[in-house]
């Protein structure tokens, strides 16, 4: 069957289609992405404002048309940290069932975590042991770790890329003392965290999700999008060192000049790289893999995990 995934994230709109069935990996058959950035469209009190939900609802027809014209039999729609944590989200989520007659379902962070692990633990399979999963997103910063499919331990937490660059780091480039200050509270945040991991032992291995790392990772040298999700993908922490320094003192021009960097996420990609390197140093990690798969595709498993045998026979045949 042709499922649709949108996810309104904090940083973009995405609507995913695939093909998939139970049992089978789900297969992209088109991408329609919008950049919206609600994570930076709230007010002094934490609401989504009036063009920001004008915004969202139009956005958000696009997507189901895009769905439409796609063959999507049905679209699994969720909203994460920035919708989540505004605080006018009850209406905003009236507004966009009223007008598209979408049913936006609101992630928790820790469902978050568990769907990204869910797909990272099946795109490595069992053979990747323990498994510890990081993942930043707009708003939030998702980890997980676990043996099986059910993470053992998953924390969300409130640095996001795009919160934390909206919140700590004015100017372009930042003033290095806002810098050092970020770094400060940062760290303070993850480290708190750390001990609900390591009680469970080392992980075997260590993977990361989200559009940032895959940036740090390109500019660090990793293989280009355009040579297919199985290459592997790498980012050390030796690197990630080096390169916090340099993006720090670029502005958002040069960094969106850098391979892999999208002009849109460019003045995100300090926050994500301070966020990045403090995880990687507080959990003791020098290298980690960079998972293809991540919160949508662990939506569409869960999906197709939770299908009758019938409807799973009867939509594999259409």
């Amino acid at each position: 069957m042709r499922l649709g995934v949108l996810d309104v994230g904090s940083n973009t709109v995405h609507l995913l289609a695939v093909d998939a069935h139970r049992g089978a990996r789900p297969l992209p058959a088109h991408s329609h992405k919008t950049e919206l950035r609600l994570a930076e469209l709230l007010d002094a009190d934490g609401a989504i404002g009036p063009e920001g939900v004008d915004r969202l609802v139009a956005t958000v027809a696009d997507a189901l048309q895009a769905a439409e014209d796609k063959g999507c039999e049905a679209v699994l729609s969720f909203a994460t940290s920035a919708v989540r944590e505004a605080s006018n989200a009850d209406q905003v989520l009236a507004r966009v069932k009223e007008e598209t007659d979408v049913d936006l379902h609101v992630l928790t962070g820790e469902e978050e975590a568990r769907l990204t692990f869910l797909a990272a633990r099946r795109w490595f399979g069992w053979s990747a042991g323990r498994l510890l999963v990081l993942d930043i997103g707009g708003g939030s910063l998702e980890i997980a770790y676990g043996v099986d499919e059910e993470p053992d331990a998953v924390v969300s937490l409130p640095l996001g890329a795009g919160r934390l660059t909206a919140g700590w780091l004015p100017g372009d480039p930042p003033d290095p003392g806002a810098v050092r200050d970020l770094r400060r509270h940062v760290r303070a945040e993850i480290a708190r965290s750390v001990g609900e991991f390591t009680r469970f032992g080392e992980p075997d291995h260590v993977v990361a999700t989200s559009k940032t790392f895959r940036q740090l990772a390109r500019i660090a040298g990793a293989a280009r999008s355009a040579e297919g999700l199985y290459v592997q993908r790498d980012l050390s922490r030796k690197s990630l060192e080096e390169w916090v320094p340099k993006l720090a003192v670029m502005p958002a021009a040069r960094r969106a000049a850098l391979p892999g960097v999208s002009e849109g996420r460019a003045p995100q990609l300090l926050a994500g790289a301070l966020v990045a390197d403090a995880a990687m140093d507080l959990f003791g990690v020098d290298e980690l893999e960079i998972c293809p798969w991540a919160l949508r595709e662990g939506v569409i498993l869960r999906r197709l995990d939770q299908l009758p045998t019938t409807e799973v026979s009867a939509a594999t045949a259409v």
